[in-house]
């Protein structure tokens, strides 16, 4: 190459233009050691993006590498485009979750699509079918005056993908707090079906081999994408709305097909979508993944808009488009199809042996950069960090106990916090494709595997009030509410996908909290034998200096090996018995009873026994296996009184209890947040074959009550009927989203 590219050469790369471009002086002195000259603006834009925090993870990697990966099941952990593990009958399940935090708080509908169609991509280019999609949600305070516009935007975004790309969206949360206030958490989750032999891979082979280009036409939308999600918020953050990018779920759609059709045939080398970053990452990753260079020609990529520079070819995130490897002579096989399915097809350039990733336009190179250094050297930061104190464990006598157990409760269901969570799902085509067997509103969503008798259990689970008050007992009970969600539906935790959204990391405090949580989630997924087969990271969620509470969402997925043996929350019928697993103590510390009835977050989580957890959750799971159990709820959010209330409103039966505390204050037993804990509802003639079994696995086991009626009753003096309960919980969101 020579030393001064004709393109782009009249831009002089200044100081103030590499600090526009994210990059620290050390990491710009690394460029110019890599290349050994001054980059160009398209280099300098290169490194900018693939060296970013979004990309490059260069903040978290040191931690990230300290998590369990590995189990018989796993196929491909972390380093792939998605994880994949066994279920069996050389079928494979391919799971992902990632961010789309930044662009759906500056623009909530394509953010959010654009997130569902990104998520997709991930997983389909390893060859599997879109099964079903996921999310976790995080919004400011029902009062800020930008919270009602961001909810129906995100939903509106999340529907209008999903639906129209065809794939369910079965689940997932939705939660507030004025920590989000500025910075709204869009993480979007994939779960796709593939055969164990036809899985592809990303790293590129085969010197001469020809590079296509396929899918939507590149234009200038998502230009620097990955750099502003590598950054905080500041009052002009609004003004980026040309960094989000637009998308068309129903050209996705065909790219699904066009792919699956094109995979089942034996021309593919390598796959790879073009997402964060675009044609930058994919063909960086690529190149570097196979030890071999590219040498594109610019002026071959599909265009939708005129005088496009080849900056802006390389860091369009345009969406819809993928990059593939192809056998060599089979262009115009593969092209057929993509014509067939009316998407662009165009060969942009082939594989080399010189390492480099070579870029042409108009005759001229504007960029040759070493794509081995390129990715393999960006950096890696051990940030300082600062162990967070644990909070003051607070008794039961710090929390006032309310004057009304039943209005307290009604207040509970009612709130943001616990209200009914259908006026969101009821946008979403939960049931397209047919297969999905327990739709949203559950413990876990469940789709059935097409065909056979399995199902796959998939939850998206996170309490950021406990990470904030104990990120290492939060991050542990992330971890053990989604293997819990996933037990009491039936099915077996296999593994998880991670999205750990957290603050600024330059500041020690955000710092130590990240890697709080990393500790804790570690140490859950190695007692529960759930490892991290995929994750993403996303750093910076802060608005002037102001950050998010921390926030690991999981997203965890699980095998039914018999879908017949699933159960959900609601009790079958009358005369039920109500039996609680587990353990008791009243812990109302960093509790919803605290946050809804006195407006405060104080004192420490409650503690998690992993090993108790993993005894009581295999006990769950062994009865419903055996068929004993018609219903199962896991306790979280809101204590055993809420959970009860959750499971009597979705069979719409009541329900007669007795608390038997002790010496715990009624409040406390019934609003508090120990874990480890499920309710079993149980038909009389099998209630004693559970309680056996309990005993002899010496498992604490405790009778409730029983199901019937049309009231929810506790201890013969604490009354509601389900119509109430049942109006309380459902009417908050509608009611909100209504007002002008």
């Amino acid at each position: 190459m020579s030393q001064t590219p004709a393109w782009n050469n009249n831009v002089e790369i200044t100081d103030a233009l590499v600090k526009e471009h994210g990059l620290s002086d050390d990491e710009y002195a690394l460029c110019l050691k890599i290349l050994g000259r001054t980059p160009t603006l398209t280099e300098l834009g290169i490194f900018s993006v693939m060296w970013s925090e979004h990309c490059s993870y260069k903040s978290s990697k040191k931690h990230l590498k300290t998590l369990p990966t590995k189990a018989p099941w796993v196929i491909h952990g972390p380093g792939e485009n998605a994880g994949v593990i066994d279920i069996g009958d050389n079928q494979a399940i391919i799971f992902k979750m990632e961010s789309h935090n930044h662009p759906s708080y500056i623009e909530p509908y394509q953010g959010a699509a654009t997130g569902v169609g990104g998520i997709l991509r991930d997983v389909f280019t390893m060859g599997a079918r879109p099964i079903a999609n996921m999310n976790a949600l995080r919004f400011g305070s029902p009062d800020h005056p930008k919270t009602k516009h961001l909810l129906g935007g995100v939903v509106e975004g999340i529907g209008g993908y999903g639906n129209c790309v065809g794939v369910p969206t079965v689940g997932g949360e939705t939660n507030f707090h004025p920590s989000y206030d500025g910075n709204i958490l869009v993480n979007a989750m994939n779960v796709g079906l593939a055969q164990q032999d036809k899985i592809f891979l990303s790293a590129a082979a085969g010197i001469g081999n020809p590079v296509i280009y396929v899918g939507s036409k590149t234009g200038r939308d998502g230009i620097h994408g990955a750099t502003m999600a590598s950054a905080e918020f500041t009052e002009d953050s609004e003004e980026k709305r040309p960094t989000v990018q637009v998308g068309d779920p129903f050209t996705e759609k065909l790219l699904i097909e066009a792919c699956l059709e094109l995979m089942a045939t034996d021309m593919i080398v390598a796959i790879q979508d073009m997402g964060a970053a675009g044609l930058t990452s994919s063909s960086v990753e690529m190149a570097s993944g196979g030890g071999v260079g590219f040498a594109f020609n610019l002026d071959m990529v599909p265009q939708r808009e005129e005088g496009m520079t080849p900056y802006e070819m390389m860091l369009s995130e345009s969406q819809e488009r993928m990059l593939i490897v192809l056998k060599p002579g089979r262009e115009a096989e593969a092209k057929a199809i993509f014509d067939k399915w009316d998407l662009d097809f165009a060969v942009i350039g082939k594989i080399t042996d010189t390492g480099n990733l070579t870029l042409t336009f108009k005759g001229d190179v504007v960029a040759d950069i070493p794509t081995k250094p390129l990715a393999d050297n960006s950096p890696e930061y051990d940030r300082p960090w600062v162990k967070q104190e644990p909070k003051a464990i607070l008794g039961a006598d710090s929390f006032p106990a309310p004057a009304d157990m039943a209005d307290t409760l009604l207040k509970m269901v009612g709130s943001p916090d616990l209200c009914s969570r259908e006026w969101i799902w009821q946008q979403y085509d939960h049931q397209v494709m047919a297969d999905t067997i327990q739709k949203p509103g559950g413990d876990a969503a469940v789709v059935r595997v097409h065909g056979t008798d399995k199902a796959v259990a998939i939850s998206t689970d996170c309490t950021p009030r406990y990470c904030y008050a104990d990120p290492v007992e939060g991050g542990k009970q992330a971890v053990a509410e989604t293997w819990r969600n996933i037990t009491a539906v039936g099915a077996n935790p296999l593994a998880i996908t991670d999205c750990l959204n957290f603050g600024n990391p330059e500041r020690p405090e955000i710092m130590g909290q990240f890697v709080g949580c990393i500790e804790g989630m570690k140490e859950a997924c190695e007692i529960l034998d759930y490892p991290v087969v995929s994750g993403n990271v996303s750093l910076y969620n802060e608005t002037n200096g102001t950050g998010i509470h921390p926030t690991p969402a999981i997203g965890g997925v699980g095998l039914l090996s018999d879908s017949s043996k699933m159960v959900t929350i609601a009790p079958k019928t009358a005369g039920e018995v109500l039996l609680l697993v587990g353990e008791t103590s009243g812990h109302l510390g960093a509790s919803l009873y605290q946050t809804v009835m006195q407006g405060e977050e104080a004192g420490a989580p409650p503690k998690v026994d992993l090993r108790l957890e993993k005894k009581n959750g295999d006990f769950v799971r062994a009865q419903i296996d055996a068929r004993n159990i018609s219903a199962c709820h896991d306790i979280s959010d809101g204590g055993l009184m809420v959970a009860l209330a959750e499971m009597a409103m979705a069979a719409k039966m009541g329900m007669d209890v007795t608390l038997n505390g002790g010496d715990i204050p009624l409040h406390a037993y019934g609003f508090g947040e120990d874990q480890a804990r499920y309710i079993l509802s149980v038909s009389p003639e099998k209630a004693d074959d559970v309680r056996a079994a309990a005993a002899q696995a010496g498992i604490t086991l405790e009778t409730l009550g029983n199901t019937g009626g049309d009231t929810l009753t506790f201890n013969n003096d604490i009354t509601l009927s389900m119509s109430q309960l049942l109006d309380t919980h459902q009417r908050w969101m509608p009611d909100y989203m209504s007002i002008d």
